[in-house]
């Protein structure tokens, strides 16, 4: 007999539900999330020999049990939470939200799904997620930063700092300021404290761009071998991408990460629209790509844009149809990779 143990996971508990391969109930738990979570899990679901654990958003909440599954050599398959929310509404009565009827749908899903994801050990592709994220981090909040300071400076002195904000600018911009009333006086001193931060995260850009660069190195990534891609946006490729296996072919990737257009039809009209769906963080790098490409005036890139445009595509649309372009090559090069590291 199959079972399947759908998990519910959340982070001060989890709820498990074990079902047969005929859907009948066998047995449910709930565990607070401690040190101890996976041995009482495991020791509850001694009993079933033959056991599959189905965990609702691996890579979220679940993340951290899933891998201490895989760790104690068990199975574990990744069940997004929309899928088990749809068994759960339109696959049985039991479709109010608790914890034991999420649970259900979990394994339920599970069941009748079987392309789910296997979840396996995370790799030197989890390194470099975590690398990229700290980094996009440090990114977005100096870049909030330096948006507080272009409105300070502004009510300081006419115009504030029509470029693009460096530390050794605003410092220049400050020393020629004498700021009298006591409003000016306060907006000098958040200004002087600003910059303060901006040099900060400055400093924090760079150690995390310098771990980066060694750790996209130690990957031996061949990414980095195509035109726009450093080891930042390599870094964001590999590590939000995870697996590459798991995606069939190139259509399946570039769907995943928002490359492929998506199409709406109505009255026999049918148009190609952009996807709004999946990786943004991936789309973000594979835009970032793209915008270096097309801002090299010899480069491969460039010559696709001007192309696409003199055959009556906009600016825009040539853009995203070169993210494809990169989106497919990106793939190719993650296979060979994947193929290599696995021999």
């Amino acid at each position: 007999m199959n079972v399947v143990i759908g998990i519910d996971p959340h982070k001060a508990s989890h709820h498990a539900f074990a079902v047969d391969d005929r859907e009948l109930e066998l047995s449910q738990l709930s565990v607070r999330a401690t040190r101890n979570q996976t041995q009482r899990l495991l020791a509850w679901a001694e009993p079933f020999a033959s056991r599959t654990w189905a965990i609702e958003g691996a890579d979220g909440l679940g993340y951290l049990l899933s891998q201490q599954l895989v760790a104690a050599g068990e199975r574990v398959v990744d069940v997004p939470a929309t899928l088990a929310a749809r068994t759960r509404v339109l696959g049985s009565t039991r479709s109010n939200k608790t914890d034991p009827n999420d649970a259900r749908s979990v394994a339920l899903t599970a069941l009748r799904h079987a392309d789910l994801r296997e979840v396996l050990p995370v790799g030197h592709d989890e390194v470099l997620r975590l690398l990229a994220k700290r980094n996009i981090d440090i990114g977005d909040r100096r870049t909030q930063i330096v948006c507080r300071m272009h409105a300070l400076l502004v009510e300081l002195a006419p115009g504030g700092i029509a470029k693009e904000i460096n530390a050794s600018d605003v410092d220049g911009f400050l020393a020629q300021l004498s700021p009298v009333t006591p409003v000016e006086q306060i907006r000098y001193q958040l200004a002087v404290e600003l910059l303060d931060d901006i040099r900060r995260l400055d400093e924090q850009l760079k150690a995390s761009h310098k771990r980066i660069r060694a750790a996209v190195l130690v990957s031996g990534t061949s990414l980095t071998e195509l035109f726009g891609i450093g080891p930042i946006i390599a870094a964001m490729l590999i590590g939000y991408t995870g697996d590459i296996g798991r995606f069939a072919n190139r259509d399946h990737y570039a769907a995943y990460n928002g490359t492929a257009p998506v199409e709406f039809s109505s009255g026999g009209r049918t148009v190609h629209r952009l996807s709004q769906r999946g990786n943004r963080q991936l789309n973000h790098a594979l835009h970032m790509a793209a915008i270096c490409q097309m801002r090299q005036p010899h480069s491969d890139g460039r010559a696709y844009i001007d192309r696409k445009v003199a055959d009556g595509k906009t600016k825009r649309e040539a853009i995203r149809a070169l993210k494809r372009q990169i989106s497919n090559a990106a793939y190719r090069q993650l296979v060979i990779d994947a193929g290599r590291n696995n021999h």
